[in-house]
Formats: structure tokens, C-alpha cells, sequence
């Protein structure tokens, strides 16, 4: 097991009994069963299906799910818990696993009625996996210039459209889309609808060929003449936008916990290679040099640590955590990239080999700081908060 530094948890980071089994739990299952996969995964780009099988049977597809639905009735802050964790072994694991608790699952939860929550969430406990379709090709950071269409046709909807860099599109049978029902209304027309893998009308098109996370799918979605039913719809019509905005912004506690995970295991790794690797007759672990590289990027984690979870203490309070969301994806994202590129520099001409796994956490780490809000947009909403 590689080196933690869990010792130098703050007073904000201290974990209840519940939390600590739980962040134990999930830290034996990623070492035993998905860091052996991981370089498969990434070399194949393609999410291990057993291995998702088990993941539900852990219980971590549905954290927040009410015990009622066959979920594990936890909080938010344990899904953020469980995607550090098993980010800390691979990020590509830990989005699919945010995607499906932060997003999906948070989404239903807040906005779902009786009838959708319960028919969804027990398969979502289950066996089904969610993913959240908003992004187009003329609409990313901009995330309302949405294409998508859907017009009233009798007692049903119409679709019409295309989503790009749709997290989980491949492995999901759940997927909450985003349409436009009155552009005339601009974003007041958007309206979040419920679409089933085999609706007619609706098909998973190319899955893209990625940089990093490359184990978790990203598809695009093709809409040509979709019928969906006005029970389908996820909030109020008109609506989607606060779907939409409120969803983010949870989300992207999870993103930053996802990074936190990777800069922590980018960490361990170097702690480990460290102690191990020697160079003029001692470890280089000795060295000052090397030892302030260390503590340097020890402190970043632990900076990101706070950030992350304050921001989803602050949610699971109900209280304001907007710019506190904002600035834990923006730090935890470049954290991330730095430990990353550290840990490389550290292992030396190994770090830049794949059969040692820092190469793999420095590809992944660039991601954080593009999707679910760049970093420009999460610099701008934290100014925003400081100037008004």
C-alpha cells in the first residue's frame, strides 16, 4: 500500500467514524480490484464491465439514494469521499462515479417527481448508469446556447439535436438531456427531459479518442425525431436552466474532489518512488532538493483538501457554496497537473514510461481544468462574488 499522508488532516478534513469506514472501504476496493485494472483500461479506453458490476455492489453508484430505493442513503460529502478515493487509483473510474452521484442522482433527487424518482432510482442503485447530457458542439462554456430542440406533439415531446463529450454515453441506459422547447425564450426555453437508451429516434454516436480518462466514455448523442413523453420531463418545462446551474455546481465539487484524488495518489506515488530509487550511493528521498518537491506538493493537497471539502460540508448544510465550488475545482485542477508533472520529473525517465502510472495521472490531470466549467469561468465566478 503506498505511502498517505493522511496524518496531516486539518481540523476541517477530520472524519466522522461513518466517514472513515466508508473512505477506508472505498481506498481497499481501488487498490484490490481497480488499480490492477487501470492500465488495461486506459490502453483499451474502454471501462471494465465486471468491474462496474461491482462498484454497485459496493454501493458507491448510488451514495445519496434514499435506503427506500435501494441506495445508501448517504450524504453528499460521502460521494465526494468515494470519487477522492478511487480517483486517487484512476480518475477515469472516479468521473464515471461522480457523474452518476453528483449529477444524475442529484438531479432526480432535487427536481424528479414521485413518479420518476421511483422508477429511476432503483435502477440506478442497481445496475444503471447515468450520464448528463447538456454540452454541444456550439455550446460549452456558453452552456445555453443550446441546438437541441423539442417541440409538442399531442402528449409527447420531439427531439431534435446532437450532445458532444456526453460523460458515461456509452456504458448509460439513463440520461438526462437538455432541449430547447422556445428559443425565443432563450434559456428560458430549455427544459430538462428524461431519454432512455432505446428510445427510437435516439442513438449513441462516435466515442471520442482522448488524451486522458480515457476508460471513461465520451460520446456524442444523436436526436432525429425523438419521442419522449411530457412524463419525461425533469423539473418544469421552461426550467432546465436551474436544472442545469444548480446540478454544476455541485458538480464540480465532485470534479474537484476527482482531482484531489489524483493529485494525492501522484503523491503517494512519488513518496514511494522516492524512498525506493537511489542515486549517488542513498535514496534521492534523502536529498533537500527532493524533499522540498515533496513538501510542496503535500501542502497543495492538503490546501485542496480544505477547499473540497468545506465547499461540500457548506452543501450538505444548505448553506451559500457557489464561490466555494468554484475556487475548489479551479485549485484542485491545477494541483493536480502540478503533482502530476512533479511526480514525473521525480521518477525520472520511468515517469515517462507506461509501465510506471504517473504517466497516466499527468494525462489525466488536464481535464480538470476544461470540463464542467474551464478554469476562466470558475476565475470568473469567484471575482464576481468578490465584487458585489
Amino acid at each position: 500500500m503506498p505511502h498517505t499522508t493522511d496524518a496531516l488532516l486539518s481540523p476541517l478534513t477530520e472524519l466522522s467514524e461513518d466517514e472513515q469506514l466508508l473512505r477506508q472501504s472505498v481506498r481497499d476496493f481501488a487498490l484490490a480490484e481497480v488499480r490492477p485494472l487501470a492500465r488495461e483500461m486506459d490502453e483499451h479506453a474502454k471501462m471494465s464491465a465486471p468491474l462496474v458490476e461491482k462498484l454497485f455492489g459496493l454501493g458507491v453508484m448510488g451514495v445519496e439514494i434514499p435506503e427506500k430505493f435501494g441506495g445508501a442513503g448517504g450524504t453528499f460529502f460521502h460521494s465526494v469521499l468515494v470519487v477522492e478515493e478511487l480517483s486517487r487509483v484512476d480518475p477515469s473510474v472516479g468521473v464515471m462515479v461522480d457523474v452518476q452521484n453528483t449529477l444524475v442522482i442529484n438531479a432526480i433527487l432535487r427536481w424528479g417527481n414521485d413518479e420518476i424518482k421511483a422508477r429511476l432510482l432503483p435502477r440506478l442503485a442497481a445496475k444503471a448508469i447515468g450520464a448528463y447530457g447538456l454540452s454541444e458542439a456550439g455550446s460549452g462554456s456558453d452552456a445555453f446556447a443550446l441546438q437541441t430542440r423539442a417541440a409538442a406533439k399531442g402528449d409527447d415531446f420531439v427531439i431534435n439535436g446532437r450532445k458532444l463529450w456526453i460523460t458515461n454515453a456509452n456504458e448509460a441506459d439513463i440520461f438526462i438531456v437538455f432541449a430547447n422547447i422556445n428559443p425565443d425564450a432563450g434559456y428560458r426555453g430549455i427544459t430538462a427531459f428524461i431519454v432512455e437508451r432505446g428510445t427510437p429516434g435516439f442513438t449513441i454516436g462516435k466515442k471520442e479518442d482522448k488524451l486522458g480518462i480515457r476508460a471513461s466514455s465520451t460520446c456524442e448523442l444523436i436526436f432525429e425525431d425523438c419521442n419522449v413523453s411530457k412524463s419525461s420531463i425533469l423539473g418544469d418545462v421552461g426550467k432546465g436552466y436551474k436544472v442545469a446551474i444548480e446540478t454544476l455546481n455541485e458538480g464540480r465539487i465532485g470534479i474537484g474532489a476527482q482531482m484531489l484524488g489524483l493529485a494525492q495518489g501522484a503523491l503517494d506515488h512519488a513518496i514511494s518512488y522516492t524512498k525506493e530509487r537511489k542515486q549517488f550511493g542513498k535514496a534521492i528521498a534523502e536529498f533537500q532538493g527532493v524533499q522540498f518537491q515533496l513538501a510542496r506538493m503535500a501542502t497543495d493537497v492538503e490546501a485542496s483538501r480544505l477547499l473540497v471539502y468545506n465547499a461540500a460540508r457548506l452543501r450538505d448544510a444548505g448553506k451559500p457554496f457557489l464561490h466555494e465550488a468554484a475556487m475548489c475545482k479551479l485549485f484542485a485542477s491545477e494541483v493536480a497537473e502540478r503533482n502530476a508533472s512533479m511526480a514525473i520529473n521525480l521518477f525520472g525517465g520511468n515517469g515517462f514510461v507506461k509501465d510506471y502510472p504517473v504517466e497516466k495521472l499527468y494525462r489525466d490531470a488536464k481535464i480538470g481544468q476544461i470540463y464542467e466549467g474551464t478554469s476562466n469561468l470558475q476565475l470568473q465566478t469567484i471575482a464576481k462574488h468578490l465584487l458585489t
